[in-house]
């Protein structure tokens, strides 16, 4: 039993030319979505590996009538132009400039890893190294029909200046619970960069009896970086009752912050003429993610200096089975989430919780 790792640093970065923008305010159709992400593998009663995620992340309005304003990130407007372009991602006849919905996403959050031992004070060579990774990312939507592009830059640090021992002993000594010992051990302070994209596919939801529908959301992606480098690809299965009109559950996984709802979402319903009784909707879903991982710094050490390091799989997989509430303007999920040995002398499969709760605004 332990700790949601809540110390983090809210100052990295804030000075970035987004204080300069006048960011639109919230439309009931394309809303604003705050977003406060938590996973534990406290549900699974353990204290080990990946032990501890907590992010907060914010996901702006639709851009589109900022597309080229000048208070925009010079990134920004460029990757406008690309991704509107007969050579951007949309491969085919660039679609109406409408069609299109856009939006700025920015997080910070905190990572935590520990061996399994918590008493141990030197390296035990067969289990994974302490480390922490405390980051804040920049990233970017775009969302044409049944079909969402995601451009995501994490800038952060790694090692004792990301706080994970800290977080962690604040938490362990308000619950009363046995530090861990070893953290003299962890990685060495690094600069960490990840550059992430993925692209989801949403199918159009399909009715089933009593009011039930389903759909599937597709995904695929790359992850480039000192923190993580990997291709990845998974789906979602949804099945429920007034399904969101979103990219699926949102994960802390880069990538995973989907939870913006459409125009034909149930939490717009009520700006676009529908029944208030239909703010509400409840969905359970599985989940697969595989991952195809060349480098993971937490498992293979630091990149320009000597740290404890293990060897790693290099084909991950995560299985998630949950469930998500739409109450209005929010929604609420949780998922078990089971991951695949992440390297050769681990024990076994680990186990986590994962929480979520946005607000559209």
């Amino acid at each position: 039993m332990k700790k949601p790792a809540i110390l983090l640093s809210t100052g990295l970065l804030l000075s970035t030319p987004l204080q300069a923008l006048e960011l639109p305010q919230g439309d009931k159709r394309n809303p604003g979505t705050s977003t406060f992400y938590l996973e534990n593998d406290l549900f699974a009663e353990t204290d080990q590996q990946y032990t501890n995620g907590i992010r907060f992340s914010w996901t702006s309005p639709d851009l589109t009538s900022y597309l080229n304003d000048e208070s925009l990130p010079t990134w920004s407007r460029r990757y406008n132009r690309f991704i509107t372009s007969p050579l951007g991602l949309f491969d085919d006849t660039p679609p109406k400039q409408s069609e299109i919905v856009r939006n700025l996403v920015i997080t910070l959050g905190q990572q935590m890893f520990t061996p399994q031992d918590n008493t141990r004070t030197t390296v035990d060579p067969d289990d994974r190294p302490y480390a922490g990774w405390l980051y804040l990312g920049m990233g970017y939507h775009l969302r044409y029909k049944q079909r969402m592009d995601s451009a995501i830059l994490n800038i952060g640090v790694i090692g004792p200046a990301s706080m994970a021992k800290e977080a962690q002993d604040l938490i362990h000594d308000i619950r009363g619970i046995d530090k861990f010992e070893g953290w003299d051990n962890q990685l060495n302070n690094e600069l960490g960069l990840q550059l992430v994209y993925e692209r989801k596919y949403r199918t159009p939801s399909r009715p089933l009896k009593s009011g039930l529908e389903y759909d599937i959301i597709w995904h695929g992606g790359a992850s480039l970086g000192n923190v993580a480098t990997y291709l990845n690809t998974g789906a979602e299965l949804r099945l429920g009752w007034f399904l969101p009109d979103d990219f699926g559950t949102s994960a802390l996984r880069p990538g995973g912050d989907n939870s913006a709802p459409g125009s034909q979402d149930p939490r717009t319903q009520s700006a676009t003429g529908y029944s208030s009784a239909q703010n509400f909707g409840l969905h359970g879903f599985i989940a697969l993610d595989a991952r195809w991982v060349l480098r993971d710094i937490f498992l293979d050490g630091n990149t320009f200096s000597n740290s404890h390091s293990v060897d790693k799989k290099n084909l991950v997989g995560d299985f998630s089975i949950g469930a998500s509430m739409l109450v209005e303007d929010w929604k609420f999920s949780y998922a078990r989430v089971f991951r695949s040995k992440e390297f050769d002398t681990q024990d076994g499969t680990h186990s986590f919780g994962s929480f979520s709760a946005s607000y559209s605004f």
